[in-house]
């Protein structure tokens, strides 16, 4: 081998060896593979399935009766009539627009409220219901007084834990849904919250409990309010379906407004994903409530600081359309009878499904399917169930027995009735 030959083989073997070498002490080496997505687990399974009478009932998103995403008429008209004010695409304010800010928590503690005729709200425009939430917790992360500890509810939406804990705050809990009954252990939640140390915070989902679609009624309301307002905890609602659960939105508000004429103070998460169909838009808003003025301009002040080093300005599109449609008489009745009938095609839905399974000779007690309300629905069945349901039916659910309402339609309900059937009797 002649000098040349060897002085290449030799670099060739040294810049090998630096590249294992590089290899091996990589950036992210020690990075490992994070668990795919449950909810995204499931309808990548559907997809695959050859099965023609395959429902999949793990999405989060309305679906009409064709099975089909569903763009609200009164979506298209303002939409049209924004698009006749030929508006600019400049940044909006770091809170976002007033107009939609206004209009939101009007929206949520009802026209002619004194919480806004006195300025005793900081409300800002948020990034739908998740980056609400996150801005809410990393503010309570910077200035809540008392315990950086949030109280949620078992079970609870499956974001909520790694929302909290990445803004800073531990992460306890407290009863609420009992499996023996499908329905709300009201005493359970009760013990448990009467343990909770004073000046904690406690999660409370205003309507349509998600997952299981569980509300306590008006008067354990009323008794949960006097509870938590003893305990001295400050409550934190996270309403996503308003108007969508019962079709009433003042119905549907009906805790947060009792909470607030009670006298506390809250925070309120909002989200138009689902009461507007506006999921990609992510249109939402966080407000906290005060004792006056000057404390919601501080609170204010704070928040924006906060937001502005998240994420700087929240999108416009979705905002404005939100505020043409609550800004606009005719659009806005439009969408109270739009989205009642989003609401009334699930409650349907439920009453379907739950007769088509007495039909089917089925002797378990269902009623819990249609006491339950809102998008989704525990139905009780156990992981080994499901796992029967999905691989000898194709109908596809996340495995605590949790469906969505909205992927049940006039077509299938009958196909799934029978599988449910079959797999519990």
């Amino acid at each position: 081998m002649s000098f040349k030959q060897t002085a290449n083989l030799l670099a060739n073997n040294k810049n090998g060896i630096n590249a294992i070498k590089q290899r091996a002490s990589s950036w992210w080496s020690q990075v490992s593979m994070g668990p795919p997505d449950v909810i995204l687990g499931v309808t990548e399974a559907f997809k695959r399935d050859t099965n023609p009478n395959k429902i999949n009932l793990g999405v989060g998103a309305y679906r009409d009766d064709n099975g089909k995403p569903y763009l609200l008429p009164c979506v298209i008209k303002a939409e049209a009539q924004l698009k006749k004010k030929n508006l600019d695409k400049e940044y909006a304010p770091i809170s976002g627009t007033a107009e939609f800010c206004k209009r939101s928590i009007e929206l949520a503690l009802g026209d002619g409220t004194e919480i806004v005729a006195n300025g005793l709200n900081a409300t800002i425009q948020g990034i739908s219901g998740t980056g609400s939430l996150r801005v809410g917790a990393a503010f309570l992360n910077s200035f809540f007084p008392g315990n950086k500890i949030i109280y949620l509810p078992i079970p609870t939406w499956g974001n909520h834990t790694p929302l909290f804990k990445h803004s800073g705050l531990d992460v306890k809990s407290y009863k609420f849904y009992d499996p023996k009954t499908c329905g709300f252990d009201f005493q359970g939640a009760l013990d448990d919250i009467s343990k909770i140390p004073e000046k904690s915070i406690i999660l409370l989902h205003a309507c349509a409990h998600n997952p299981t679609g569980v509300d306590p009624n008006l008067e354990q309301w009323k008794e949960l309010s006097q509870l938590i307002k003893k305990k001295n905890l400050f409550p934190y609602f996270d309403m996503a379906y308003q108007g969508f659960a019962s079709g009433d939105i003042n119905k549907d508000a009906q805790a947060v407004r009792l909470f607030v004429n009670d006298g506390h103070r809250i925070a309120l998460a909002q989200s138009y994903a689902k009461n507007m169909g506006l999921y990609g838009e992510r249109a939402g808003a966080f407000t906290i409530t005060t004792d006056s003025k000057e404390e919601a301009d501080r609170v204010m002040s704070q928040v924006k600081i906060l937001i502005r080093a998240m994420y700087s300005n929240p999108p416009i599109n979705g905002a404005r359309i939100v505020s043409e449609i609550l800004g606009d008489a005719q659009l806005r009745a439009d969408w109270l009878k739009e989205v009642k009938g989003m609401a009334d095609r699930i409650i349907s839905m439920r009453t379907k499904l739950r007769d088509n399974l007495k039909k089917e000779g089925s002797t378990k007690n269902w009623e819990h399917i249609t006491n339950q309300i809102g998008m989704f629905c525990f139905t009780g069945m156990t992981t080994p169930q499901v796992e029967k349901l999905t691989k000898e039916h194709s109908v596809f659910l996340t495995k605590d027995g949790r469906i969505s309402m909205a992927g049940v339609t006039s077509k299938n309900v009958e196909y799934l009735a029978h599988a449910m059937h079959a797999v519990t009797k």
